[in-house]
């Protein structure tokens, strides 16, 4: 206190002083005995002394009151270093960082020179803020002030640049250092470890051991688990066997650090043994552990590990359930993961938001699409709010099926919550605009977004590549291009797609030779599946039989599979044999290339040749898969099989056939029986035609939605010609806008033209 102040101070109670005295806890205890203070020293005359006011402030800022004690530092005319530095603590000690270094900045503004008790504090908030910037500069300060010795502000200083990821300056700092200890050169191996820097790791501990310092079991686990969040898993695997060699006995801390490494690594003869070490130091009954070991197995492709496992484990615990729950269906035992789901609910255990979007994705990626728009209806009844991981996770159900209406309602959920903001979600927005017909939306949603990776650019192309809209892909790439990011593999996918989808030889040869020559990406199958696809469908079979056999990489059942569909296009049987040949010995148990060279016999009339393709099916126990459609009628999703007459409006769907097919042959248009595979009468054939799925599907459409309304139709097959033909007439005819999804492309039918120009 200043010699000047102290006759004022004697006016001032000595329960006030006493209260100026007490500790930060009493302060914060009471709000208006610090009012009252406040008051006394106004009264006095006192507030500008620098002490008196100090401690007001850090009275005020211990309260959270950081305006009053704001305006009391602002109203001393001559402040010190105590003054700042109280409020600085308590900014900092509330984690408002940015206000705490705003506060420094008008310190030191002043003049006043920072102590070895605020510069902890200042290396501490840019630490927080990753201001790593700001940091350097105070550091430049400390060095000018000769603090930067100081012990604390040593590690102050270590732990920020640690945490701004600067490994070069921390190791600078490490070796000046005059004292290390085990806490230091933690640290400084767990930095090491997130950047993946194994041989750095290897040569601190070597360090270590020569400067007489023990690693302990906080090192080690620091170590496993850098690397396995830096996505180093090998490295994980190694330091975990080098600590058990080294006579560390793993804690469940490390256990559980190490074995998702084990299980992205593929070593699940380690992660037996490390399941045998679990059982023998008794941590089994650790959830941590559990859940680990569960997420191993999975990733291993055990299912087995993972069903005895939770059976052996007494306590049903969320975390574990989520990680069988994720284990079964990653390893597409998705109806043992609903049956096991629906033991949980039953038993009443307390399901996160975790739980609910772990059985969603698991149903989105089997299959089981319907299931999942059910599960996310159940998740918000049970009052479970979804997040930015469940959002993604079940808008390819509704993409997969074309449930427009669920994926606009999952849209406007995403709004409400402000969730557009993250990448994941709007690129898989844009996915499912693009899967249900809407591609417009899905530019909508694109030009909407703040920030755009690769992902979100590349979902964009894809969704206009189904489209068959090859300019559009051209032009987006075009803009991508001219972004700081670099197209990748799938980038070029979509636009070979693209080109393949219109018949754009020249373009697609361009693009292809672009991957390596400007971008030096290698092309792989796909790429190679696609220029088959785009040669064969442009009527070059030759020229891309050429390119199959010159592959530099051995053709998969994709590559061969595009070549036998460019031969039905073609009507080639010699070509489709040799493809066909190739394709039975690559997938032996999928019917679906003996169907497809049958259909290409039956439609050059070979019989003979239909019936022993036929025959060999049978003979080795394959089905034909059958032509499916799925089509969503007040927000019901409706699925109908090929041929099927138990639907319930089959009477009315047959009557309004017949009407079609009437006003069709009215207007000269006849059944293309090319695609009545069947050796029977024209008559049979013709019905047969009428009995495809995709028909079904928008015949039923009709009777069920009011005149005008647009269609929308998924099919699990390629669309056949003659269903081609009869809805591009129904369009004009009926007056309606028909979305068609089958495996190759959309098509989008409105007047009686087809958006595909009948290239498809």
């Amino acid at each position: 206190m200043t010699k000047q102040v102290l006759p004022l101070i004697e006016k001032i109670p000595q329960t006030i002083l006493g209260f100026l005295e007490s500790s930060p806890s009493y302060w914060s205890s009471s709000l208006s005995k610090t009012t009252q203070a406040h008051a006394c020293i106004l009264k006095s005359g006192a507030q500008n002394d620098g002490y008196i006011s100090a401690k007001l402030i850090a009275s005020y800022s211990n309260y959270s009151c950081f305006d009053d004690a704001n305006l009391i530092l602002q109203s001393i005319p001559d402040p010190n270093v105590y003054s700042f530095s109280s409020l600085i603590y308590a900014l900092t000690k509330s984690k408002l960082y940015s206000q705490s270094l705003g506060v420094f900045s008008r310190m030191f503004s002043r003049g006043l020179i920072p102590d070895t008790h605020v510069l902890p504090n200042l290396f501490k908030v840019c630490a927080e803020l990753s201001a790593f910037r700001a940091g350097k500069q105070i550091h430049c300060v400390a060095c000018a002030l000769g603090l930067d010795g100081d012990g604390f502000v040593q590690g102050s200083l270590f732990h920020m640049y640690m945490r701004c990821g600067k490994m070069g300056d921390a190791r600078k700092l490490f070796d000046r250092m005059p004292e290390r200890d085990v806490v230091t050169c933690s640290a400084l191996l767990c930095g090491y470890a997130r950047k993946g820097c194994l041989e750095e790791v290897v040569r601190v501990l070597s360090e270590m051991e020569s400067s007489g310092i023990e690693p302990n079991v906080v090192s080690w686990n620091g170590i496993l688990s850098g690397f396995n969040r830096s996505g180093c898993h090998k490295e994980a695997v190694v330091m975990f066997q080098k600590m058990h060699h080294q006579g560390f006995l793993p804690d469940e801390v490390a256990v559980s650090s190490v074995l998702p490494s084990v299980g992205d690594s593929g070593r699940l003869d380690i992660g037996r043994q490390i399941h045998g070490y679990v059982i023998k130091q008794g941590l089994l009954k650790d959830k941590c552990v559990i859940s680990a070991m569960i997420d191993m197995y999975g990733k291993s492709g055990y299912v087995h590990g993972i069903i005895k496992l939770f059976e052996q484990f007494e306590l049903m615990e969320t975390g574990v359930c989520n990680a069988c729950i994720t284990g079964l269906s990653r390893n597409g035992l998705v109806d043992k993961a609903l049956e096991m789901f629906k033991l949980f609910k039953e038993q009443k255990m307390e399901l996160n938001v975790v739980s609910w979007t772990s059985i969603i994705a698991g149903c989105a990626q089997n299959g089981k699409d319907i299931e999942a728009l059910e599960l996310f209806r159940e998740m918000q009844v049970a009052g479970v709010k979804p997040n930015r991981v469940t959002i993604p996770s079940m808008l390819p159900a509704c993409g997969n099926i074309a449930a427009l209406v669920h994926g606009r309602s999952a849209h406007g959920f995403a709004v409400r919550v402000h969730l557009l903001d993250d990448v994941h979600v709007g690129s898989a927005l844009i996915d499912m605009y693009s899967k249900c017909g809407r591609i417009n939306m899905s530019q909508v949603v694109f030009d909407m977004m703040p920030t755009k990776n690769l992902v979100c650019w590349n979902s964009l192309m894809s969704g206009y590549s189904m489209h068959g809209k090859a300019k559009e892909v051209m032009s987006i790439f075009e803009s991508l291009v001219r972004t700081r990011l670099k197209p990748d593999f799938i980038s070029f996918t979509s636009l070979l797609s693209a080109c393949s989808q219109v018949g754009l030889t020249d373009e697609g040869w361009k693009y292809f030779g672009m991957m390596t020559e400007e971008y030096g990406i290698k092309p792989r199958l796909e790429h190679y599946s696609c220029m088959v696809s785009l040669l064969g469908r442009a009527g070059k079979l030759q020229e891309a039989y050429d390119l199959v056999r010159k592959m530099p990489l051995e053709p998969d059942s994709c590559v061969w599979g595009a070549l036998l569909n460019s031969c039905r296009l073609q009507n080639n049987v010699d070509l489709a044999e040799i493809a066909a040949e190739k394709l039975f010995d690559l997938e032996p148990e999928n019917p679906g290339s003996y169907v497809l060279l049958s259909n290409i016999y039956a439609a050059k009339g070979m019989w003979e040749e239909v019936d022993s393709i036929r025959n060999k099916m049978e003979s080795l126990g394959m089905k034909k898969n059958p032509g499916c459609s799925w089509i969503q009628v007040k927000n019901k999703v409706y699925t109908l099989l090929a041929g099927d007459k138990s639907l319930p409006q089959i009477d009315q769907i047959t009557e309004k056939m017949d009407e079609i097919s009437k006003e069709m042959r009215k207007s000269g248009h006849l059944p293309n029986l090319d695609f009545a595979l069947q050796d029977v009468d024209e008559q049979e054939q013709e019905q047969s035609l009428w009995g495809h799925s995709e028909k079904l599907a928008v015949v039923f459409g009709l009777l069920n939605t009011p005149e005008g309304t647009p269609l929308q139709v998924i099919k699990n097959l390629r669309i056949c010609g003659d269903c081609h033909t009869v809805i591009k007439f129904i369009s004009g005819y009926a007056g309606r806008e028909i979305f068609v999804r089958d495996t190759n492309r959309f098509h989008h039918f409105k007047d009686g033209v087809c958006s595909c120009g009948d290239y498809w």
